[in-house]
């Protein structure tokens, strides 16, 4: 049988790419964008079974009304990508508030409005399937990250707990954790230094700049048509992840990040029990 999708942040990248996988093998997919106009073309190829949806994630009563209509339209909802999203460069030190607050209503509130929206319709049909696009850097954090770092790890939080809610009504749910891609035009990757939203920059940071810049020049861009087949092969498992890496890197940095903080964890270990004033044989079972 073929799938209904409802894909946010469809004009470009890798959303646009997961749109025309999921349309090139007969899928119907409801296709968001802030920008309507960008989806004018998939219109023309696809016909009916394109839903083009002018929507922003951080306008919550226009994500559920994008919701219902993808619904109504369909009658169901199969697969959910929750893709919307954008980076946010700069230390610590240099974040305003407001541009902290803004990256976290793109990226965390705006993945809650569509996943509110979205789930009593996957629970009472009893099935379904929430993708988020997150990213390596919910997993371990850089310099000049913290903002995006911020927005990323707390969206790994709310959706594993997610899964552990409506897996009983049948809904699943994948967390993707993508590297760099080539998402440009011309097979040009994103540089995180210049294409996010920027902070004042200090002069002390320059340095830290430098390095960041070195090591993103040497990371390659991922081929986003072979993201988009990988997706399907998730989509279509019976027993999908919880998490997933696309791109080579996300494992390999996670084993040492991991392996880094779990020693640091037993060395300081005596310390945790004696904080907690009570001996480990008198902690009973862990409950979680």
């Amino acid at each position: 049988m073929s799938k209904v999708w409802f894909v946010t942040g469809s004009s470009r990248g890798l959303g646009r790419e997961f749109v025309e996988a999921a349309l090139s093998r007969g899928d119907r997919v409801a296709a968001t964008a802030r920008n309507i106009a960008t989806l004018d073309d998939l219109v023309d190829t696809h016909g009916d079974a394109v839903l083009p949806l002018e929507m922003d994630v951080t306008d919550r009563a226009g994500v559920f009304r994008s919701v219902q209509r993808a619904h109504e339209h369909f009658g169901r909802l199969d697969v959910v990508v929750s893709n919307a999203g954008y980076a946010l460069v700069g230390a610590v030190e240099e974040l305003s508030e407001q541009q902290l607050r803004d990256v976290l209503d793109t990226n965390l509130f705006g993945a809650l409005r569509v996943v509110q929206a979205v789930v009593p319709y996957l629970r009472e049909q009893g099935s379904g399937h929430v993708i988020q696009l997150s990213s390596m850097a919910g997993l371990f954090s850089a310099p000049l990250g913290g903002g995006y770092h911020a927005s990323k790890w707390a969206l790994e939080g709310l959706l594993d707990s997610l899964s552990q809610e409506v897996g009983a009504f049948g809904v699943k749910v994948t967390v993707v954790a993508p590297g760099g891609f080539a998402t440009r035009r011309g097979g040009e990757k994103p540089d995180p230094l210049t294409d996010g939203d920027q902070a004042v920059r200090n002069p002390i940071y320059d340095g830290v700049r430098q390095r960041i810049a070195a090591f993103v020049d040497k990371s390659p861009g991922g081929d986003p048509a072979a993201a988009a087949q990988a997706l399907l092969k998730i989509v279509d498992a019976e027993n999908p992840p919880l998490r997933v890496f696309f791109g080579p890197q996300g494992y390999q940095i996670v084993q040492k990040v991991y392996a880094d903080r779990l020693a640091t964890w037993a060395q300081w270990q005596d310390l945790a029990v004696e904080a907690h004033g009570t001996a480990v044989h008198d902690l009973g079972p862990t409950v979680v």
